[in-house]
């Protein structure tokens, strides 16, 4: 049976996955590509980022550091670590197996 941990981990999922592809990056970047890549699907608001950012930091998967933006602000740009891409590797996992559940809930008849 999937765990409540497993859909609210989905956020974290999202900037993993977006981290591993794209090398480091700010947070509003990551909103945004978060957005451009689900076709406009997927919204993060940063009340919702943030928090997360800081709690995946916490757990060790992504560093920090404070740089200049493309347009010249200082930003905090995050990087995923090894420990993050082996995290990632397991929520990529669970979260094949939610859709595969829901996949089979969504073909009954």
């Amino acid at each position: 049976m999937a765990k409540n941990d497993q859909l609210l981990g989905t956020l974290d999922l999202l900037v993993l996955k977006t981290l591993s592809h794209v090398g480091s990056m700010h947070g509003y970047g990551i909103v945004l590509h978060i957005q451009r890549v689900s076709d406009d699907l997927l919204r993060v608001e940063e009340g919702s980022l943030y928090p997360a950012l800081h709690r995946i930091e916490e757990a060790g998967w992504i560093t920090s550091e404070w740089r200049a933006s493309e347009n010249n602000r200082r930003a905090k740009y995050y990087k995923l670590t090894a420990k993050g891409r082996k995290q990632l590797a397991r929520a990529e996992a669970s979260w094949q197996r939610v859709v595969r559940g829901v996949g089979s809930l969504l073909k009954m008849a």
